[in-house]
Protein backbone atom coordinates (compact mmCIF):
# COMPACT_ATOMS: atom_id res chain seq x y z
CA UNK A 1 0.00 0.00 0.00
CA UNK A 2 1.12 3.61 -1.00
CA UNK A 3 2.05 5.74 1.90
CA UNK A 4 -0.30 8.79 2.38
CA UNK A 5 0.99 12.28 1.27
CA UNK A 6 1.97 14.37 3.36
CA UNK A 7 0.18 17.65 4.13
CA UNK A 8 2.19 19.27 6.76
CA UNK A 9 5.78 19.23 7.36
CA UNK A 10 6.85 20.59 10.53
CA UNK A 11 10.81 21.88 10.92
CA UNK A 12 12.38 23.12 14.20
CA UNK A 13 15.92 24.89 14.14
CA UNK A 14 17.31 23.59 17.56
CA UNK A 15 20.08 25.15 19.44
CA UNK A 16 20.78 23.99 23.08
CA UNK A 17 17.04 24.10 24.01
CA UNK A 18 16.58 20.66 25.01
CA UNK A 19 13.84 21.49 27.77
CA UNK A 20 12.02 23.47 25.44
CA UNK A 21 12.06 20.98 22.39
CA UNK A 22 11.25 17.89 23.87
CA UNK A 23 8.53 19.89 25.06
CA UNK A 24 7.48 21.39 21.85
CA UNK A 25 7.65 17.78 20.10
CA UNK A 26 5.45 16.42 22.98
CA UNK A 27 2.32 19.04 21.88
CA UNK A 28 2.89 18.56 17.94
CA UNK A 29 2.00 14.74 18.62
CA UNK A 30 -0.75 15.48 21.70
CA UNK A 31 -2.23 17.73 19.24
CA UNK A 32 -1.53 16.37 16.08
CA UNK A 33 -3.02 17.22 12.70
CA UNK A 34 -6.00 15.10 11.49
CA UNK A 35 -3.64 14.60 7.89
CA UNK A 36 -0.50 12.71 7.20
CA UNK A 37 2.47 15.11 9.11
CA UNK A 38 6.35 14.89 9.51
CA UNK A 39 8.40 16.51 11.56
CA UNK A 40 12.10 17.61 10.83
CA UNK A 41 14.33 18.93 13.48
CA UNK A 42 18.04 20.25 12.65
CA UNK A 43 20.02 20.60 15.58
CA UNK A 44 22.84 23.04 14.99
CA UNK A 45 25.20 21.27 16.89
CA UNK A 46 23.87 21.45 20.78
CA UNK A 47 25.96 20.41 23.57
CA UNK A 48 22.81 20.21 25.79
CA UNK A 49 21.66 16.47 24.81
CA UNK A 50 18.96 18.07 22.23
CA UNK A 51 19.47 15.60 19.69
CA UNK A 52 19.86 12.72 21.59
CA UNK A 53 16.89 13.58 23.79
CA UNK A 54 14.78 13.39 20.16
CA UNK A 55 16.43 10.45 18.90
CA UNK A 56 15.39 8.76 22.04
CA UNK A 57 11.99 10.12 22.68
CA UNK A 58 10.49 10.85 19.12
CA UNK A 59 12.12 8.35 17.09
CA UNK A 60 9.35 9.19 14.11
CA UNK A 61 11.44 13.04 13.78
CA UNK A 62 13.71 12.77 10.95
CA UNK A 63 16.81 14.51 12.91
CA UNK A 64 19.37 16.34 10.90
CA UNK A 65 22.48 16.53 13.51
CA UNK A 66 25.03 19.29 12.02
CA UNK A 67 28.56 19.16 13.48
CA UNK A 68 28.42 23.23 13.57
CA UNK A 69 25.98 25.88 14.40
CA UNK A 70 24.71 26.81 11.19
CA UNK A 71 22.77 29.69 12.11
CA UNK A 72 18.66 30.24 12.07
CA UNK A 73 18.48 30.36 8.07
CA UNK A 74 20.70 28.17 6.93
CA UNK A 75 19.17 25.15 9.25
CA UNK A 76 15.81 26.09 8.16
CA UNK A 77 16.74 25.68 4.41
CA UNK A 78 18.18 22.16 5.57
CA UNK A 79 15.11 20.97 6.63
CA UNK A 80 13.12 22.73 3.78
CA UNK A 81 14.92 20.88 1.41
CA UNK A 82 13.74 17.81 3.08
CA UNK A 83 10.33 18.50 3.34
CA UNK A 84 7.85 16.72 1.01
CA UNK A 85 4.29 18.51 2.41
CA UNK A 86 1.54 20.30 0.59
CA UNK A 87 2.05 23.04 3.45
CA UNK A 88 5.39 23.83 5.70
CA UNK A 89 5.68 24.95 9.06
CA UNK A 90 8.63 26.84 10.38
CA UNK A 91 8.32 26.58 14.43
CA UNK A 92 10.68 27.34 17.23
CA UNK A 93 11.28 24.92 19.59
CA UNK A 94 10.06 27.38 22.65
CA UNK A 95 6.44 26.68 21.66
CA UNK A 96 3.72 24.35 23.05
CA UNK A 97 1.09 23.70 20.19
CA UNK A 98 -2.40 24.47 20.99
CA UNK A 99 -5.69 21.77 20.41
CA UNK A 100 -6.73 22.34 16.79
CA UNK A 101 -4.02 24.72 15.96
CA UNK A 102 -2.11 22.90 13.03
CA UNK A 103 -5.13 22.10 11.29
CA UNK A 104 -7.27 25.37 11.19
CA UNK A 105 -3.70 26.75 9.95
CA UNK A 106 -3.74 24.08 7.06
CA UNK A 107 -7.55 24.59 5.96
CA UNK A 108 -6.78 28.19 6.37
CA UNK A 109 -4.10 28.21 3.35
CA UNK A 110 -6.26 25.47 1.54
CA UNK A 111 -8.78 27.90 1.75
CA UNK A 112 -6.72 30.98 0.91
CA UNK A 113 -4.52 29.78 -2.23
CA UNK A 114 -3.43 33.88 -2.97
CA UNK A 115 -2.21 33.76 1.21
CA UNK A 116 1.46 32.87 0.93
CA UNK A 117 1.54 32.35 4.34
CA UNK A 118 0.43 32.59 8.36
CA UNK A 119 1.31 33.55 11.34
CA UNK A 120 -0.29 32.90 14.64
CA UNK A 121 -1.93 34.32 17.86
CA UNK A 122 1.10 34.05 20.51
CA UNK A 123 0.51 33.43 24.27
CA UNK A 124 3.30 34.35 26.82
CA UNK A 125 3.87 31.90 29.87
CA UNK A 126 1.67 34.51 31.64
CA UNK A 127 -1.21 34.02 29.30
CA UNK A 128 -0.50 37.83 28.07
CA UNK A 129 -0.83 37.88 24.21
CA UNK A 130 2.50 38.96 22.57
CA UNK A 131 3.28 41.49 19.95
CA UNK A 132 4.24 39.25 17.57
CA UNK A 133 3.57 41.31 14.40
CA UNK A 134 5.27 44.51 12.96
CA UNK A 135 5.49 46.46 9.26
CA UNK A 136 8.10 46.57 7.22
CA UNK A 137 11.21 48.26 8.05
CA UNK A 138 11.01 50.81 5.10
CA UNK A 139 12.90 54.18 4.97
CA UNK A 140 10.11 55.89 7.00
CA UNK A 141 9.93 53.30 9.30
CA UNK A 142 13.62 52.89 10.35
CA UNK A 143 13.67 56.99 10.13
CA UNK A 144 11.31 56.71 12.62
CA UNK A 145 12.70 54.11 14.67
CA UNK A 146 15.98 55.96 14.82
CA UNK A 147 14.69 59.19 15.79
CA UNK A 148 12.67 58.06 18.50
CA UNK A 149 9.44 58.97 16.41
CA UNK A 150 7.68 55.73 17.15
CA UNK A 151 8.09 55.99 20.79
CA UNK A 152 7.03 59.26 20.87
CA UNK A 153 3.86 58.52 18.81
CA UNK A 154 3.22 54.89 19.75
CA UNK A 155 -0.27 54.91 18.29
CA UNK A 156 0.93 56.37 14.69
CA UNK A 157 -0.14 54.37 12.21
CA UNK A 158 2.61 56.05 10.20
CA UNK A 159 5.16 56.54 12.60
CA UNK A 160 4.77 53.45 14.11
CA UNK A 161 4.17 51.33 11.28
CA UNK A 162 7.50 49.50 12.41
CA UNK A 163 6.53 48.56 15.89
CA UNK A 164 2.92 48.31 14.95
CA UNK A 165 1.81 50.00 19.09
CA UNK A 166 -1.80 50.00 17.95
CA UNK A 167 -2.34 46.32 16.40
CA UNK A 168 -5.09 44.05 17.81
CA UNK A 169 -4.44 40.57 18.38
CA UNK A 170 -7.95 39.58 18.10
CA UNK A 171 -9.11 39.81 14.41
CA UNK A 172 -7.71 38.62 11.23
CA UNK A 173 -5.59 40.96 9.44
CA UNK A 174 -3.09 40.85 6.34
CA UNK A 175 0.28 42.18 7.45
CA UNK A 176 4.00 42.40 6.46
CA UNK A 177 5.36 40.05 9.46
CA UNK A 178 4.38 37.73 12.10
CA UNK A 179 7.20 36.54 13.46
CA UNK A 180 8.91 33.86 12.75
CA UNK A 181 8.52 31.47 15.93
CA UNK A 182 5.02 30.01 13.77
CA UNK A 183 5.44 30.98 10.29
CA UNK A 184 3.29 28.51 8.03
CA UNK A 185 3.72 28.54 4.15
CA UNK A 186 1.97 26.95 1.48
CA UNK A 187 3.71 24.84 -0.97
CA UNK A 188 3.30 27.14 -3.96
CA UNK A 189 4.70 30.41 -2.22
CA UNK A 190 7.47 28.34 -1.16
CA UNK A 191 8.72 27.04 -5.07
CA UNK A 192 8.23 30.71 -6.11
CA UNK A 193 9.73 32.51 -3.68
CA UNK A 194 12.11 30.57 -2.44
CA UNK A 195 14.18 29.53 0.80
CA UNK A 196 15.26 31.85 3.25
CA UNK A 197 18.32 34.28 2.52
CA UNK A 198 21.09 32.59 4.33
CA UNK A 199 22.99 36.24 4.36
CA UNK A 200 20.26 36.55 7.49
CA UNK A 201 21.68 33.90 9.41
CA UNK A 202 19.51 34.92 12.51
CA UNK A 203 17.67 37.88 12.61
CA UNK A 204 15.49 39.66 9.73
CA UNK A 205 15.54 36.18 7.25
CA UNK A 206 11.73 35.26 7.82
CA UNK A 207 11.06 39.59 7.41
CA UNK A 208 13.06 39.13 3.98
CA UNK A 209 11.06 35.71 2.96
CA UNK A 210 7.34 37.89 3.92
CA UNK A 211 8.66 40.61 1.84
CA UNK A 212 9.62 38.50 -1.60
CA UNK A 213 6.29 36.89 -0.94
CA UNK A 214 4.63 39.99 -1.09
CA UNK A 215 6.72 40.89 -4.12
CA UNK A 216 5.87 37.59 -5.79
CA UNK A 217 1.93 38.81 -5.22
CA UNK A 218 1.02 36.74 -2.21
CA UNK A 219 -0.55 37.96 1.12
CA UNK A 220 0.18 37.61 4.63
CA UNK A 221 -2.06 36.61 6.78
CA UNK A 222 -2.26 37.24 10.92
CA UNK A 223 -4.91 34.29 11.84
CA UNK A 224 -6.12 34.75 15.79
CA UNK A 225 -7.54 31.29 15.75
CA UNK A 226 -4.35 29.92 15.39
CA UNK A 227 -2.66 29.89 18.69
CA UNK A 228 0.00 28.53 20.06
CA UNK A 229 1.98 29.19 23.53
CA UNK A 230 5.18 30.84 23.41
CA UNK A 231 8.08 30.92 25.99
CA UNK A 232 10.29 33.31 23.68
CA UNK A 233 13.89 33.84 23.33
CA UNK A 234 15.16 30.12 24.33
CA UNK A 235 18.27 30.18 22.23
CA UNK A 236 19.08 33.43 22.08
CA UNK A 237 18.85 34.53 25.30
CA UNK A 238 21.64 32.24 26.11
CA UNK A 239 24.05 34.43 23.95
CA UNK A 240 22.18 37.87 24.69
CA UNK A 241 25.15 40.34 24.42
CA UNK A 242 26.07 38.81 20.93
CA UNK A 243 22.57 39.01 20.00
CA UNK A 244 22.00 42.57 20.21
CA UNK A 245 24.84 42.86 17.76
CA UNK A 246 22.72 39.97 15.27
CA UNK A 247 19.79 42.13 15.26
CA UNK A 248 20.92 45.45 14.16
CA UNK A 249 22.94 43.54 11.70
CA UNK A 250 20.20 41.96 10.52
CA UNK A 251 18.01 45.19 10.06
CA UNK A 252 20.80 46.79 8.39
CA UNK A 253 21.55 44.21 5.88
CA UNK A 254 18.13 44.08 4.52
CA UNK A 255 17.81 47.54 4.03
CA UNK A 256 21.20 47.62 1.92
CA UNK A 257 19.88 44.58 -0.21
CA UNK A 258 15.62 46.41 -0.38
CA UNK A 259 16.74 49.69 -0.40
CA UNK A 260 20.29 50.50 -3.03
CA UNK A 261 19.12 53.76 -4.15
CA UNK A 262 21.06 56.89 -3.32
CA UNK A 263 18.30 58.53 -2.05
CA UNK A 264 17.96 55.93 0.72
CA UNK A 265 21.28 56.18 1.94
CA UNK A 266 21.07 59.41 4.53
CA UNK A 267 18.27 57.13 6.21
CA UNK A 268 20.91 54.23 6.00
CA UNK A 269 23.22 56.33 7.66
CA UNK A 270 21.48 57.28 10.30
CA UNK A 271 20.32 53.94 11.10
CA UNK A 272 23.49 52.77 11.18
CA UNK A 273 25.01 54.77 13.75
CA UNK A 274 21.92 54.45 16.06
CA UNK A 275 21.87 50.53 15.53
CA UNK A 276 25.47 50.44 16.69
CA UNK A 277 24.98 52.52 19.29
CA UNK A 278 21.68 50.96 20.87
CA UNK A 279 23.41 47.10 20.15
CA UNK A 280 26.58 48.61 22.06
CA UNK A 281 24.37 49.86 24.71
CA UNK A 282 22.49 46.75 25.49
CA UNK A 283 25.23 44.47 24.90
CA UNK A 284 27.66 46.77 27.73
CA UNK A 285 24.55 46.63 30.15
CA UNK A 286 24.02 43.10 30.08
CA UNK A 287 27.59 41.98 30.41
CA UNK A 288 27.20 44.35 33.21
CA UNK A 289 24.09 42.42 34.90
CA UNK A 290 25.88 39.41 34.07
CA UNK A 291 28.95 40.27 35.87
Amino acid sequence: MAEEPVTLSIVIVNWNTCGFLVNALASIYEHAPSEAFEVIVVDNSSSDGSAEAVAERFPQVELIRNSANEGYAKGNNMGLARASGQFVLLLNPDVIVLPGTLDRAVAYLREHPDVGAIGARQIGADDVVQRSVRGFPTPLAVASEALGLSRLFPNSRMLSRYRMNWFTYDREMDVDQPMGTFLMISRDALSRVGHLDERFPIFFNEVDWCYRAKQAGFRIVFVPEVSIIHYGGASTRLVAAEMAWESRRGLLAYYRKHYRAAYHWPVYALAAATSWLHAWYCSSRRRREGS
